[in-house]
């Protein structure tokens, strides 16, 4: 592989660098590898900037909450670093909403096992969708999170697209 400047190696021989629910999760995936990265550069731009890696190589997992008749569901959303997502629109409208909003910090990350700013798809609470967009299920190699803000993922679109959950939607404007 080669995004950035940085050694990536297969997920599955470096597990000590993913939070304890994405190991699990990547235990029976192919085309997952890690790199190790300084935390304090973990948010995206800065990640970017320091690793040499395109902003349109890089996806972010935004958790959302939606809310509906008293009840509370979450959701994943991938979208290009280059994009937002439509989350008021599009994103309330598929999750038939009344309301919905990014999830409050401590929620995403005690619900998820992940530190925030590393939260990924991989590994999220079985019950979640993950909503994909068409841009992110499309590129051949994206960088995502790895659930600790210590390493980042290289994973293929499809794979993304793939998961058990996953809807693939046109989600960024």
């Amino acid at each position: 592989m080669a995004i950035g400047t940085l050694d990536w190696v297969s997920a599955a021989e470096r597990l000590e660098l993913l939070a304890e629910p994405v190991a699990r999760a990547v235990g029976g995936l192919d085309g997952v590898e890690v790199a190790e990265i300084d935390p304090e550069l973990a948010d995206t731009a800065a990640f970017c900037e320091r690793y040499g890696v395109d902003m349109g190589e890089s996806a972010n997992c935004v958790i959302v909450a939606a809310r509906r008749a008293g009840e509370v569901r979450y959701a994943a959303c991938m979208v290009l670093a280059t994009t937002r997502a439509d989350v008021n629109g599009v994103i309330r409208r598929h999750m038939d909403a009344r309301k919905i909003s990014f999830a409050p910090m401590d929620d995403a990350v005690t619900l998820t096992g992940m530190e925030y700013g590393g939260i990924t798809p991989l590994g999220l609470p079985e019950e979640w969708p993950v909503l994909v967009d068409e841009a992110v299920a499309a590129h051949p190699e994206v960088v995502i999170g790895s659930g600790v803000r210590r390493s980042k993922l290289a994973v293929p679109g499809s794979l993304l697209a793939g998961l058990k959950t996953a809807q693939v939607l046109r989600l960024a404007n």
